[in-house]
């Protein structure tokens, strides 16, 4: 399973002041800590950036790959910040990841930008009636927006669908909704279509002891449902996803397998 991690997000008050101080050291340290502990990918996230987005985005493209070898997933909904991030971004650590577009006219731009790179993008199963209410919506949603890419010519391989994660504190009911998404998502293609989720959009507003708890048990249940990929904490995770890999007989058993 990819893992992309969360940290560097323009949400984290430490962030969005290393952001706006242009604050290398910040942003290199916080790159390493989620690379030491086993994230595949990083998260750039600096919001709408509708002031100097672009200089921003390149700011934090070449900052984070100057302290790691890994690819991006560009997070705003600033499409000239994304095109410039893409521009400065070293593919010899893999490509980036855009993050990301729905069926909202305004971000077809992102589906644009997608197949002029060549590059994977997060599509959000929003349709133009707001969040969907079940897995049979997002499922309506999500074939409309694998047609919209293959008019782009973005293969279903570089298609990441999201089935939006909400809070369990107000919206309990859609866990397992996202649940059932991941399943049948899976089932609109062969091979099956990748999937991804914001994991710890779940459990936002809960008190902060709790939120690794329901972070790390909801994660066990959509890996179990085949989840391509995850936006989270390494730090916080890779355990449970190490033992669940073990338990499903993706990664072979050795006493040892933790520390691999």
């Amino acid at each position: 399973m990819l893992v992309i991690g969360e940290r560097l997000s323009i949400m984290s008050k430490r962030v969005r002041e290393a952001m706006q101080r242009r604050d290398k050291e910040t942003i290199r340290q916080i790159s390493i800590e989620q690379y030491k502990a086993g994230a595949h990918m990083i998260e750039a996230n600096i919001g709408p950036a509708e002031d100097e987005g672009e200089e921003l985005m390149e700011w934090m493209v070449t900052t984070i790959q100057e302290a790691v070898p890994l690819p991006l997933s560009l997070d705003t909904t600033n499409p000239l910040a994304v095109e410039a991030g893409l521009k400065v971004h070293n593919n010899e650590w893999g490509k980036p990841l855009i993050n990301s577009t729905s069926l909202d006219p305004e971000r077809f731009v992102m589906f644009e930008l997608a197949a002029k790179y060549n590059v994977p993008i997060i599509a959000l199963t929003v349709g133009k009636g707001g969040l969907p209410r079940n897995a049979e919506e997002r499922v309506e949603i999500a074939l409309q927006l694998i047609e919209k890419a293959t008019e782009y010519g973005i293969l279903p391989d570089d298609l990441y669908l999201d089935p939006l994660v909400l809070q369990i504190a107000t919206s309990q009911e859609q866990a397992k909704e996202v649940l059932k998404s991941i399943r049948l998502f899976r089932e609109l293609n062969d091979p099956p279509m990748k999937t991804i989720v914001g994991l710890s959009n779940l459990s936002n507003g809960c008190p902060k002891e709790i939120r690794p708890i329901l972070n790390k048990h909801f994660l066990a249940l959509l890996m179990y449902e085949g989840l391509s990929a995850a936006i989270v904490n390494p730090a916080e995770v890779m355990e449970t996803i190490k033992t669940i890999k073990v338990i499903m007989g993706n990664t072979l058993y050795a006493h040892s397998y933790l520390e691999i």
